[in-house]
């Protein structure tokens, strides 16, 4: 079975960081097709900034375009933190989205339509008693239907927990200080278990 992953980072991420993302996934899943987009340039962190600017920049028709034009009998759409908004955007923006799984990793939570199907997912982390930045929002939203990623050891602190849904090498020591966000994509092992 053929398989196409379109992956939308989070706030500020960039292009070098989908790659790198992209270039990880590709290793460890070879048979797996993967794109992997970066956040849309002058866009906040907020759902209807992302989803507008990526509109209006043509992002969001090239994306319902390539899923369209893919022959992969699974289509993954996945979306990591406020990337999550514009997963959700362009899965809704499909007429048949009956071989599509949509995946939220620590984001946006997807609209009431996109849960009742049975092949979405939502995710957030935890180690021990720590939990991802966005775990009690989702947790409360979707109930048991959260999907919860046991990270390592070393990987505690809210900010390290989210990235560690996209990079399972993100840990407290590399994901910390001022411009924490930017190191989120470090040593990057692309977490994949929602695949």
């Amino acid at each position: 079975m053929s398989t196409y992953v379109l992956f939308f980072g989070g706030y500020r991420a960039t292009i070098t960081d989908m790659k790198v993302w992209q270039g990880s996934a590709k290793a460890q899943k070879s048979d797996v097709e993967f794109d992997a987009i970066p956040w849309p340039s002058g866009a906040s962190y907020t759902a209807s900034s992302a989803v507008g600017v990526f509109t209006k920049t043509g992002g969001y028709k090239a994306a319902i375009a390539a899923i369209q034009s893919s022959k992969a009998d699974q289509i993954y759409i996945v979306g990591h933190s406020s990337g999550c908004a514009i997963a959700n955007a362009v899965d809704a923006g499909l007429k048949d989205p009956s071989n599509v799984v949509l995946v939220a990793l620590d984001g946006f939570v997807p609209d009431r339509k996109q849960l009742a199907r049975q092949s979405t997912q939502v995710w957030a982390a935890e180690s021990g008693t720590a939990k991802s930045k966005n775990y009690k929002d989702l947790k409360d939203a979707v109930g048991s239907r959260l999907q919860v990623y046991p990270a390592a050891a070393d990987c505690t602190t809210p900010w390290a927990l989210h990235f560690s849904l996209v990079n399972s090498a993100a840990n407290d020591k590399v994901v910390t200080g001022k411009d924490l966000i930017a190191k989120g994509y470090s040593q990057c092992k692309a977490n994949l278990v929602w695949l």
